[in-house]
C-alpha cells in the first residue's frame, strides 16, 4: 500500500497544496493565485498572509476528495524564503501553522524547508536531467534573482551558497514595473513573453549592466521608462526588456561557471518559465561546453511539488 507526502508552500503570490506518493510520482497538484488589484504592483504581507489563510479551504476540499489522508505519511512545508539563518517572511507562516496542525492531527512527521529549495528541487524533477552532486541553479523569479552553487545535502534539501544575482531589483520586478505602466495586469510576464514571441520589433536594446557574476536593472528600467514616454509600442518595449534581462543572464552564467568550472546550469523560478529567455539561453549556451537545463515551465512557477519531494530522502 503507498504512502503519501503533502506538501504545503505560502508564497508571495500563490498558495499550492501537492502530494505525492513514496515512489515520487505526482498525484495532486493544486494551486490558487493571490489576487491583486487592477494597476497595483504586488501585495503587503498581511495581504497576502490573509489571502493564504482563505484559500486554504478550498485547496484542501480537493485533497479530501482523495480520500488518501490516513496514509499521509509526512508533511513537507515551506518555511522561509531562503536556506539561511535569518531568512524570513511572514506568508511562510501560513504554510507552517496549517501544516503543523495537519500533521498534529494524522500524527504524522513533519519537516520545513525552504521555498527556494523548494523551486530546484521542482526545476529538477520536472526537467527530467540526472545532475551532478553539484551544479550551478538560477533563481529568477519576482522576488529574486540569484546565481547559486547547489550541494546535494547527505539527507535533505540542498546546501546553496549565493555565487551571484542582482544588485537592486529583481527580473521579475522589472518585468512587472514595466508591464504594470504597459497596462497589462499584475504579474505581467506571461502577457508580455507572449507579446514578444510574435514581434519582430528587436531593434531597441536596453543597456546590460553586469559586474562580474552581478547584474543591475534600475539603470535599464530608467531607459525602460524613458521608451514608455516617448510612446514606443509596446511590443517593442518589452522586447527590449526581456533582452536585456536575458543578456544579463548569459553574462553573468558564463562568469559564474568560469569561476567554478561548473558546467551544469538549471533554471527555475517564474521568469524562467519565459519563452523567449529560454530560447535566448539555449542558443547561447550551445555554443558553449556547458548543459543549461529548464524545469518544465508548469513547475517553474511557484508550486508545492517540489517542497514535497524535499521530503523524500535520498
Amino acid at each position: 500500500m503507498k504512502n503519501y507526502v503533502l506538501g504545503i508552500d505560502t508564497s508571495n503570490y500563490t498558495t499550492s497544496i501537492a502530494v505525492i506518493d513514496d515512489q515520487a510520482n505526482l498525484i495532486l497538484d493544486h494551486r490558487k493565485i493571490l489576487t491583486v488589484k487592477e494597476g497595483e504592483r504586488g501585495l503587503r504581507q498581511s495581504d497576502a498572509l490573509f489571502q493564504h489563510i482563505m484559500n486554504m479551504p478550498v485547496l484542501f476540499s480537493k485533497l479530501s476528495d482523495l480520500n488518501i489522508g490516513h496514509r499521509i505519511k509526512t508533511v513537507s512545508v515551506s518555511s522561509r524564503p531562503r536556506p539561511v539563518e535569518g531568512s524570513y517572511m511572514p506568508v511562510f507562516r501560513a504554510s507552517q501553522s496549517f501544516g503543523k496542525i495537519i500533521a498534529n492531527t494524522l500524527n504524522c512527521e513533519y519537516k520545513e524547508f525552504s521555498h527556494q529549495e523548494g523551486h530546484i528541487e521542482a526545476a529538477k524533477w520536472s526537467s527530467k536531467q540526472m545532475l551532478d552532486s553539484e551544479f550551478l541553479a538560477v533563481h529568477v523569479s519576482g522576488g529574486t534573482t540569484e546565481i547559486l552553487h547547489v550541494k546535494n545535502n547527505d539527507k535533505f534539501g540542498y546546501n546553496i551558497n549565493i555565487l551571484g544575482g542582482t544588485l537592486d531589483i529583481s527580473a521579475g520586478q522589472f518585468i512587472d514595473r514595466i508591464g504594470v505602466k504597459l497596462g497589462f495586469s499584475f504579474p505581467a510576464g506571461k502577457r508580455m513573453d507572449e507579446l514578444i514571441m510574435g514581434s519582430k520589433n528587436t531593434e531597441i536594446s536596453l543597456p546590460v549592466s553586469v559586474k562580474d557574476t552581478y547584474m543591475s536593472f534600475s539603470g535599464p528600467e530608467t531607459a525602460a521608462n524613458k521608451l514608455i514616454q516617448e510612446k514606443y509600442d509596446k511590443d517593442i518595449i518589452a522586447m527590449a526588456v526581456f533582452k536585456c534581462i536575458a543578456r544579463s543572464l548569459k553574462k553573468t552564467i558564463k562568469n559564474s561557471c568560469k569561476n567554478t568550472r561548473l558546467k551544469q546550469i538549471l533554471l527555475t523560478g517564474g521568469v524562467a518559465s519565459s519563452e523567449y529567455i529560454r530560447s535566448y539561453l539555449l542558443k547561447q549556451f550551445s555554443r558553449e561546453n556547458y548543459k543549461i537545463y529548464f524545469g518544465n515551465r508548469k513547475y517553474c512557477t511557484d508550486n508545492a511539488v517540489g517542497t514535497a519531494l524535499l521530503a523524500i530522502k535520498r
